[in-house]
């Protein structure tokens, strides 16, 4: 099955992302689109594009690799493995979240709300030397 060209074009901006590429994020963004993480929520191209620039400065090597995409009509999922290193813990691990993307597109094609899903607590805290210890301690002693 092909994939719609415009959604073709989203997915190739968003594997191969560079610091110097955010800049670009208007052409497939809308100036008042929403975006929501598990950390962030904000409204408007400049506080989305901000988010991606502090991506940068905190994380080595950060790629989307978007594994599998839906799209009906106007709306659009996304299924992709993040990978990274983080700068100021242990930079030489690759550590790896999976999640999903959920993206309302407007009539020009460009993204209006863009909700990321995953497991914070899982992919990310649990990895972590402290913290990491306490979740999954807790993990066990929940399950």
């Amino acid at each position: 099955m092909s994939r719609d060209p415009a959604l073709a074009r989203l997915i190739t901006y968003w594997e191969t992302l560079t610091p110097a590429t955010v800049a670009a994020l208007g052409e497939f963004y809308a100036a008042d689109a929403k975006f929501q993480d598990p950390f962030n929520a904000v409204q408007g191209l400049p506080d989305i594009t901000r988010i991606f620039h502090e991506m940068f400065e905190r994380l080595h090597d950060p790629r989307f690799h978007i594994r599998q995409s839906v799209q009906e009509g106007r709306e659009v999922f996304l299924i992709w493995d993040f990978t990274f290193r983080i700068k100021s813990l242990s930079p030489e691990r690759v550590r790896t979240i999976h999640g999903t993307t959920h993206l309302q597109l407007a009539e020009d094609g460009r993204v209006i709300r863009h909700r990321d899903y995953w497991d914070a607590a899982a992919e990310l805290y649990a990895q972590l030397p402290v913290i990491g210890g306490l979740m999954r301690f807790l993990a066990r002693h929940f399950a």
